[in-house]
């Protein structure tokens, strides 16, 4: 079975059984995303989600995020991984957003980069999720799954991962798919003891086909 055809199929089962797709971080505007989104780095989304209503509350907008001291912001964050350098990249993020872009969030992944603690990963996810781009964020769950799959081959690192998955992944699906993969990742194939005997895509798993079910026989 080639990649492509692999992916069609991977995508028909998820698009038909978890049409529904979307992220975990709660937000209510692109600025809030944008926050949850730095924050999410190496920690986890239900931590991020209790963490940013405060925050959010005291900072609503990126002019207030802008003009805060570092200290103040540390200390609504101190909970997540490295709070330090978290702090300090929401007062630079807001800073840039405030005299750059008007403090809007701009739409495409090269300026989302322009923005401290957001790279090519958060700057897809942002514009997947915001604006609905054609971006495929790669994490350590896509990363992973998509390899255990066979969605990709011999990816080096993200960058390569992403390349490849946008071959095969018809433009309109990408930022569904990105989160199908995430949450396939998340729940079911996780990085230690995957639970392939509760995965329906074992069939397509060269994974699975190759690792698991060599062991088991």
């Amino acid at each position: 079975m080639t990649r492509k055809e692999r992916t069609r199929r991977v995508l028909e089962y998820f698009r038909i059984n978890h049409p529904v797709a979307e992220t975990e971080l709660k937000h209510d505007n692109p600025f809030e995303l944008v926050v949850a989104v730095i924050l999410s780095a190496q920690c986890t989304d239900k931590r991020v989600n209790m963490i940013t209503p405060p925050l959010i509350e005291r900072f609503p907008t990126p002019e207030a995020m802008a003009g805060a001291d570092r200290e103040e912001i540390f200390q609504y964050i101190r909970s997540c991984s490295y709070p330090n350098n978290k702090a300090k990249h929401l007062a630079g993020m807001a800073r840039v957003l405030t005299e750059e872009f008007n403090g809007v969030v701009p739409d495409d992944v090269a300026s989302l980069q322009k923005l401290p603690g957001v790279g090519r990963k958060s700057a897809n996810v942002i514009a997947s999720v915001i604006y609905e781009k054609p971006a495929m964020a790669v994490d350590t769950h896509v990363f992973r799954v998509s390899r255990r799959l066979g969605l990709t081959h011999n990816a080096k690192n993200p960058l390569q991962a992403e390349k490849q998955l946008i071959e095969n992944i018809p433009e309109d699906l990408i930022p569904r798919a990105h989160h199908w993969l995430i949450l396939h990742g998340r729940y079911v194939c996780t990085a230690r003891s995957p639970k392939c005997s509760h995965c329906p895509l074992t069939n397509l798993c060269q994974y699975y086909q190759n690792e698991v079910k060599k062991e088991e026989t």
